[in-house]
């Protein structure tokens, strides 16, 4: 195998473990602290607004994370925010609404130096003629954690109408191991390799402050800006699929007595349409060799719009399936139609492939466009997403779902037309060499 192929796929093994932990507790925060209130009342703290936390800390972070990755270098970045995110899942354990919340804002930090790091060193394994290729791997080994870790909640929560102690400590335990075994993973991987084979760490080292005016040139630059509006629909829509719909389905009683077992059925089916875009488009997408000449295959621009219907039929049948009162808590208020759990899980399935859309088509771009700036610009990437999904799961406790979903719809069509027009400008930029 490749070399660098081989450094990209330890890193999606890594990234697998630790988010099948992470993306999962995400799936199930709402629902879970629902059940520690119900048993200790004088617990307080709320799903959304950890998750709102999060993205918060994540965003302000990502001004500072390009400066920790070009002095620690990519690989031990990564493994000082998977540390987090592990001291995140061990909070679980004693449930007090302070610790959720300063732990939020721990995982906040670690996530912004992991994810710089890892556009930093899925890049420096990549170049023009294989990073469709790596990031449609990274991308499908990262998102068979929606898959794995949503499978076991499925049959731990199986028949469970309430989860008791017993049940919650139980899924906390197993997390915590994933997300371990995960975080040992990024001690091994290796420096990562130019093209030429040769290793290549680290660049010059500048100051946080030369960090910051360096991001902050490249945040208004034109493409960036348009870029922006294509990224914060991802962070809209990442915050939507993770942490409020399948949450959603489990309070619509009406789904019938397995409405809770739901919650974890959805996230699988999401992590199915996750892992099935990344390999289709790792494979399908158009690729570009070292002279600039572009293999036959599926442009950005054509993916980005397939992501576009996917994702406006997914949000169609929502708005008529579930209904309004459903991200709040239990209810059993019906929308246009009676609630039908397999349309519900369908559409878990859609809003996964239809994120796979953009989010491979974002790295490709970031990796083409920025190849010599990639830390800072995977950090404004994960900036402007993380903002979006800490306004929307800070809205989630105010909105219903009609209003969400009609928020999603013109963050949507804004952010496809901006990605067009830059996936337009980079073409033409290919054909002047």
């Amino acid at each position: 195998m490749d070399k660098r192929l081989l450094n990209v796929s330890l890193l999606g093994l890594a990234f697998m473990f630790v988010f099948t932990a992470f993306q999962t507790m995400g799936n199930i925060e709402k629902t879970i602290l629902k059940s520690i209130q119900n048993d200790y009342p004088s617990f307080t703290g709320d799903g959304y607004t950890s998750l709102s936390i999060i993205y918060i800390v994540f965003a302000l972070c990502n001004w500072i994370s390009p400066s920790i990755v070009s002095f620690a270098g990519s690989r031990l970045a990564m493994f000082i925010g998977a540390c987090c995110y592990t001291l995140f899942l061990v909070s679980f354990l004693w449930p007090t609404t302070f610790l959720l919340y300063f732990m939020s804002a721990v995982i906040g930090f670690g996530a912004s130096v992991i994810w710089t790091g890892q556009g930093a060193y899925l890049t420096l394994n990549s170049d023009s003629s294989t990073m469709s290729r790596n990031s449609g791997v990274f991308w499908a080994l990262l998102q068979m954690s929606m898959f794995l870790g949503n499978t076991f909640v499925f049959f731990a929560l199986h028949d469970k109408n309430h989860l008791d102690e017993s049940t919650r400590t139980l899924v906390f335990t197993v997390l915590i191991a994933i997300c371990f075994l995960g975080t040992l993973l990024f001690l091994l991987l290796r420096s990562p390799l130019s093209s030429e084979g040769t290793e290549n760490e680290r660049g010059e080292t500048l100051s946080p402050i030369q960090e910051i005016k360096n991001s902050l040139s490249l945040f208004l630059t034109e493409d960036m800006c348009l870029l922006n509006m294509s990224f914060f629909f991802t962070g809209l829509h990442l915050s939507f699929y993770s942490g409020v719909y399948s949450s959603s389905i489990g309070f619509t009683t009406n789904m019938g007595t397995n409405s809770k077992q739901l919650v974890g059925l959805s996230g699988i089916l999401i992590g199915v349409g996750e892992i099935l875009g990344g390999f289709l488009f790792s494979i399908l997408g158009k690729k570009t060799s070292d002279n600039n000449v572009e293999s036959k295959g599926f442009s950005h621009s054509a993916v980005v719009a397939l992501g576009f219907i996917i994702n406006i039929v997914a949000y169609g049948l929502i708005f008529i399936n579930l209904p309004d009162e459903s991200p709040f808590g239990d209810t059993t208020a019906k929308s246009f139609i009676e609630p039908n759990q397999y349309l519900a899980i369908f559409c878990s399935f859609l809003l996964g492939f239809g994120d796979s859309c953009f989010n491979t088509q974002i790295y490709n771009v970031i990796g083409q466009r920025y190849s010599e700036n990639s830390a800072p610009a995977m950090a404004l990437f994960k900036f402007m997403q993380s903002i979006a999904a800490a306004i929307s799961f800070f809205y989630s406790n105010h909105f219903g779902m009609y209003v969400q979903l009609t928020l999603l719809v013109i963050t949507l069509i804004m952010g496809t037309l901006s990605f067009f027009k830059v996936d337009k400008s980079i073409d033409n930029r290919y054909k002047e060499f």
